[in-house]
């Protein structure tokens, strides 16, 4: 097992990584303080590692939450089910939450402990590809609105996080594509090395080849942490994460949440973010096909949908955490290994990539 510490002072915490954590009950009590615990999952995870984890607790005063599965029930709606749980059984504001599930259920159930009694406890305990690479570390919780993707939410960092990476063998290939979109991101944003060694090992992540997995889960792991010790609340270098978030983000909202997995998206919309590069001037006809070819390699989807206009996008993007006094700001590649901070951009430049980028068919 290897661990990873986030750095935040008072509120740090480790990350565990390893093959078989699930079965290892003194990473999970010894960040237990009280006897009260909630553990929220999904009707997909609940069947394969509720009863393993509830196994473990047995000393404790336990409450499950079940929610559906997928990204069209991450809502206030969802929130107030794991309130009524905690306020039924009269929890106190020392209760333990515990997120177990992918990035869906890391965020709703960070964000209902952030607010429950104005902050408990909560452990995440990520089950997909990405939520282990990406989601369940740095402390973004939240929920969707309607008019836009994780708009509402909260800074909130959890008391550890418990990676086991035996769990991805239960993992379908669409959710395994879907993490892949995100460790791809931190070889474009920071690291051009690791991109290389992606692009040479494509095959072996695929195939689940378990020390592959492991080496793109650690090196994943210790970029978020090192950007979050650095900038905790994204006011300078952590925007840089969101690199083809916010083409993607309207992509989800404007077809239908749960329509793309969130890494689907991501994927095209870092697509696009490579293409608006390119239009700036930043990158080349050869890096764009470069990252358009490893998406395609990963089994992920590099075109937007036909029916989503280049209007609508516009509406949707104007709808972003980055955006300020109403302008458009994106993080773009200056290099493969390198982003930019967020930056307004020319709009008739970035209406010639949604108008154009994968719309010549």
């Amino acid at each position: 097992m290897n661990t990873i510490q986030v750095h935040l002072g008072d509120r740090s915490y480790p990350i565990y990584m390893g093959e078989g954590n699930l079965n290892n009950p003194e990473l999970l009590t010894q960040h237990i303080k009280s006897k009260q615990v909630v553990v929220v999952t999904n009707e997909t995870i609940a069947p394969l590692y509720l009863q393993n984890v509830i196994a473990h607790l047995q000393q404790y005063q336990i409450e499950t939450v079940i929610l559906p599965d997928g990204e069209q029930y991450k809502t206030l709606a969802s929130m107030d089910i794991i309130f009524d749980a905690l306020l039924t059984k009269q929890y106190s504001r020392n209760a333990t939450l515990i997120a177990l599930g992918g990035g869906v259920i890391g965020d709703i159930a960070g964000f209902a402990a952030a607010c429950y009694q104005r902050g408990i406890p909560f452990i995440q305990i990520p089950t997909t590809l990405l939520a282990q690479v990406d989601s369940s570390v740095g402390g973004k919780t939240g929920v969707n609105h309607a008019l836009g993707k994780n708009m509402i939410g909260a800074f909130y960092q959890p008391q550890c996080v418990i990676i086991d990476i035996k769990v991805l063998d239960t993992l379908d290939d669409r959710q395994l594509a879907a993490g892949i979109a995100e460790v791809i991101k931190y070889g474009l944003i920071r690291d051009a090395e690791f991109f290389a060694w992606i692009e040479a090992n494509i095959e072996k992540i695929l195939a689940r080849d378990k020390q592959a997995l492991t080496y793109i889960i650690e090196r994943s792991c210790l970029s978020k942490a090192e950007i979050v010790a650095a900038d905790e609340r994204e006011s300078g270098i952590r925007a840089i994460l969101n690199l083809g978030h916010t083409f993607g983000h309207a992509i989800e909202t404007g077809a239908g949440y749960g329509t793309y997995l969130h890494g689907e998206a991501v994927a095209i919309g870092t697509c696009q973010a490579a293409d608006l590069s390119r239009r700036m001037g930043w990158l080349s006809d050869a890096d764009v096909r470069r990252i358009v070819d490893l998406f395609k390699k990963a089994l992920l989807p590099t075109e937007p949908p036909v029916n989503l206009s280049a209007e609508e996008c516009i509406k949707l993007m104007a709808v972003d955490k980055k955006n300020v006094d109403g302008e458009i700001r994106l993080i773009l590649l200056k290099s493969i290994g390198e982003a930019s901070l967020p930056i307004g951009v020319d709009k008739s430049q970035l209406l010639e990539t949604l108008n154009e980028y994968g719309r010549s068919k």
